[in-house]
């Protein structure tokens, strides 16, 4: 199987490490070749938090290129725009239709970029949800992220089982019931 090139984007405390450690989990379980690294920018303070997983056959190193991703998944509008570039052409782009105003913004020194999605659908395969309402509408807003994994994991080669596996091994046992809800209202989002 030829590499493929997922990233995760967001902000510090959306739960990509955790979506990330899930993603890692379950290509490993697949039988594959898997590498993962991540970056985090002023993480505990809101800033931006990136992880690529690369898993095939071989797979080489951990650093996706830009316009190498096959998908993107993004917890917030602006750190979809932030990384879009990275997408490859028949790549797709999943974003939560969230917004978190960065520091810049909150002090009054910038302004938050308007019609972001509207604009990335011009140029990109965008797939957007609004998982953080959907995640209330579960009771738990903590769970987005695996709403938004959810619909991501219609765009891989992976059954619902194995992901419910991964879930199931993955986050904290008490929670594994909620998440895996989490994860299937995503999974039956058209997308």
């Amino acid at each position: 199987m030829a590499v493929k090139n997922i990233m995760i984007v967001g902000v510090g405390g959306q739960g990509t490490l955790l979506t990330s450690r899930i993603l890692g989990g379950l290509t490993i379980a697949g039988g594959y070749d898997v590498k993962l690294s991540e970056v985090h920018g002023m993480a505990q303070r809101g800033g931006s938090v990136v992880t690529f997983v690369r898993y095939g056959d071989k797979v080489a190193e951990p650093i996706v290129e830009e316009g190498q991703a096959d998908v993107i998944i993004a917890f917030e509008r602006l750190e979809a725009l932030r990384y879009a570039h990275f997408l490859k052409k028949d790549g797709v782009l999943i974003v939560n239709d969230w917004r978190i105003d960065p520091m810049p913004v909150v002090i009054g020194a910038a302004e938050y970029p308007e019609h972001i999605l509207e604009n990335l659908e011009k140029e990109y395969k965008v797939y957007r949800v609004d998982a953080t309402e959907e995640s209330r509408k579960l009771g738990n807003p903590k769970v987005f992220n695996l709403i938004v994994l959810g619909v991501a994991a219609q765009h891989m080669d992976f059954t619902k089982e194995q992901w419910y596996e991964v879930i199931e091994k993955t986050v904290p046992p008490k929670t594994i019931e909620i998440n895996k809800k989490a994860f299937d209202v995503g999974y039956t989002l058209n997308a």
